[in-house]
């Protein structure tokens, strides 16, 4: 059988490593040298340095409010913030969704409440698309993509309804033929 390597390293040094005993008086020398040690190196009591943590929670505090300010600050730019032409555009469509919704609100009956709902919550969705429009215009420093984006929100919005109103308009005509005709 084949030796081990440590095996063969330990018969060739054989003789040549020191194998003796410590000295009787080793463990009392010993015990001195580490008892004169521990009086000799008296650690002195440090005070707690207090600025370095306090500077990180300070850090910590200052990166949390900056966060907080600015998740509170008005997100987007308005399509007004573009120019004094787009200022003019958005009055124009705000004026014109407001003049079709009280039409629409002077018009609803307890036939059209079901059209006038599901617009309601359609304007909505467009209305959500539009401030994500606003977010966009903000960071992409006024892209033009996102201004017609935002125009043809406004017109899908008016669309939607003066579709409203169509459908307000057919479902009373067709009221008003009904009682004719019996």
């Amino acid at each position: 059988m084949k030796k081990d390597n440590i095996e063969q390293l330990f018969e060739r040094l054989d003789g040549q490593l020191k194998v003796a005993e410590p000295s009787a008086d080793h463990k009392a020398r010993f015990l001195k040298k580490l008892q004169s040690a521990s009086q000799v190196k008296e650690v002195p009591v440090r005070k707690m340095n207090w600025w370095k943590p306090l500077a990180v929670a300070a850090s910590i505090a200052l990166v949390f409010m900056i966060t907080l300010t600015r998740n509170t600050l008005p997100d987007g730019s308005e399509l007004a913030d573009v120019s004094p032409e787009m200022e003019q555009t958005q009055q124009f469509f705000t004026q014109t969704i407001e003049r079709e919704l009280f039409e629409i609100n002077k018009q609803a009956t307890p036939e059209t409440q079901a059209i006038v709902d599901d617009a309601t919550k359609r304007l909505k969705t467009l209305e959500a698309d539009y401030d994500q429009l606003k977010n966009d215009l903000a960071q992409s420093g006024q892209d033009k993509r996102v201004i017609y984006a935002m125009i043809s929100n406004f017109q899908n919005r008016i669309d939607l309804l003066q579709q409203v109103l169509e459908h307000i308009d057919a479902i009373k005509k067709l009221n008003e033929l009904r009682p004719s005709t019996l």
